[in-house]
């Protein structure tokens, strides 16, 4: 009998037996570099996956081999992830920074923008793997560049998958409607800015966005503007402001009564 097991997961993997064998080294460094995989480790995974023919199945799967393991039931994608190590001075100063400068609730909308721009790397780094004139990286680069361009994270010139691998938090965080709110004049600081759009006084073109994060694309950044409701943009006045100029109005006519009852 052996040990007994209370993990709550299977096995992803399963090391070789013997970890100097000169041939299946061989072989993995092979699969490596021939699919683009990260280490050995994705080798393994997909031998303890598929069996022994792992390098027909990654080339059937377009080399990206299977995971195996726990089952998720979620009904929604991840929108961040939670850094490894969570005690780093550096990355605590830095992001304590980036909080700072663009006026950001907390730290999970870091995470959330890093997450997002490790996606978008991890994309163009397949892309840039693959071969210059495949379909794949034809059509699929040209998609992301124009959506980076669309976005104003790329400039026109900047049509190449290296310049994605350059994208940073900082760009994306120029991009937020919080910072433009900002950066037009519409607010008097940045924080300002968040309570403004937050309150519903901002709109984008005809319609009203509340969503501080909300990554504004090149052709709508000149539609910024008050909203139309809002008492900055002509509307009816706010609940302060009404309820000061009753009192105002209340106090006028009990003067006037009490001038004619004189």
């Amino acid at each position: 009998m052996g040990k007994k097991s209370y993990q709550n997961y299977g096995k992803t993997f399963r090391k070789p037996k013997r970890p100097f064998e000169k041939e299946r080294l061989d072989s993995e460094m092979k699969i490596i570099g021939e699919y683009g995989l990260k280490n050995k480790r994705e080798v393994w995974r997909a031998r303890s996956a598929q069996g022994r023919h792992s390098s027909a199945r990654l080339s059937d799967s377009g080399g990206q081999p299977r995971a195996m393991g726990k089952k998720s039931y979620q009904n929604y994608g991840k929108t961040f992830r939670k850094p490894k190590r969570p005690f780093e001075k550096e990355r605590l100063d830095s992001e304590m920074k980036i909080i700072g400068e663009y006026g950001l609730k907390n730290k999970r909308e870091v995470w959330r923008v890093n997450y997002a721009l490790a996606k978008i790397r991890t994309a163009a780094r397949t892309l840039l793997t693959l071969d210059e004139k495949s379909e794949q990286r034809m059509f699929q680069g040209d998609a992301l560049l124009r959506r980076m361009i669309r976005l104003g994270l790329l400039l026109e010139s900047e049509k190449k998958l290296d310049y994605v691998l350059g994208l940073t938090t900082a760009k994306i965080m120029e991009r937020r409607l919080q910072t433009k709110v900002f950066k037009l004049g519409l607010a008097k600081s940045i924080h300002h800015a968040r309570t403004l759009i937050r309150q519903r006084h901002i709109r984008v073109g005809k319609q009203i966005c509340d969503i501080p994060s909300f990554l504004v694309r090149l052709d709508s950044e000149k539609h910024i503007d008050f909203a139309l409701t809002s008492p900055f943009g002509g509307g009816r006045p706010g609940r302060v402001r009404r309820k000061a100029r009753a009192l105002g109005a209340a106090a006028a006519a009990a003067a006037t009564t009490t001038r004619i009852e004189q």
